[in-house]
């Protein structure tokens, strides 16, 4: 049954994908890659909270107020560093010496990942909309908690030969104002039959300026987990994903339309 139009653009709380989002293993007082290798695996807001929790969301509230009172303005990359340097730095794990590159696209060219080919249906970039809070005692109806999230924006995207990249951005509502990170994870697509898939995660990154300094933090080394859904496609441009188990907790996405052209300028 597709969810209630009610839900769409709600992004509301409950347990994540990976178990990784349920115990985070993390350095206490700073944010670094254990945290984003927990966030690269997120579908709903409460599971990236949790990934950000113990010492690290401390450290982000500190350094929120900073860039806050110092009237930083959310695209200002460099006031976070010069206002609020030290409480920035303590923050986050210090960038590695020799960061490695963006990888523009894991899904294209001669490396890229492939699984098993994903039926046409399923092919393209899907945006999530919207989350179920289900109830787990037997015999209740799911419950919704309208928590609508704009500061975690979050995309799925599939192609023909199995690759997938699972994207997650936070901004300066989550990190402080002048700070921004793309956090993706990607790996294979195991479609099992027209009703179940599978996303099994390899690799990642978390890119983007933190404390007036670009960074690459790779994701390789975290212990991925990946995740199984069962799925359906409903008028042909809502995705519906089901967590199997007691839960069964729902996401919905919709297809990414195509941004219209620029209009030309006028004579």
């Amino acid at each position: 049954m597709r969810l209630p139009r009610l839900l769409v653009l709600l992004l509301v709380s409950s347990a994540g994908l990976p178990a990784a989002a349920q115990t985070p293993r993390t350095v206490a007082g700073v944010c670094g890659r254990t945290n984003w290798v927990c966030v690269s695996e997120c579908i709903d807001a409460e599971c990236v909270d949790k990934c950000l929790r113990e010492g690290c969301e401390d450290s982000l509230k500190r350094l929120k107020s900073c860039t806050s009172k110092a009237a930083c303005a959310p695209d200002d990359t460099k006031c976070a560093a010069t206002s609020c340097g030290q409480t920035c730095e303590r923050a986050f794990e210090p960038a590695p010496k020799s960061p490695e590159k963006p990888v523009e696209d894991p899904c294209e060219g001669p490396k890229a990942l492939q699984g098993t080919a994903v039926p046409e249906e399923l092919v393209g970039t899907w945006v999530l909309s919207a989350a179920s809070l289900p109830d787990i005692e037997q015999g209740k109806e799911d419950r919704i908690d309208v928590q609508p999230r704009s500061d975690y924006a979050r995309s799925l995207r599939m192609t023909p030969t199995g690759c997938f990249v699972l994207r997650t951005k936070l901004d300066d509502a989550t990190l402080g104002r002048g700070s921004t990170l793309d956090v993706r994870a990607w790996g294979r697509v195991e479609v099992k039959d027209k009703k179940h898939l599978a996303l099994r995660t390899q690799d990642g990154q978390a890119v983007g300026p933190v404390c007036g300094k670009e960074r690459v933090v790779p994701l390789a080394k975290g212990r991925f987990q990946g995740g199984e859904f069962t799925y359906a496609i409903e008028e042909k441009d809502s995705l519906i994903l089901t967590v199997p188990g007691a839960t069964r907790q729902t996401f919905q996405f919709e297809r990414e339309k195509p941004q219209a052209p620029e209009p030309p300028p006028k004579p």
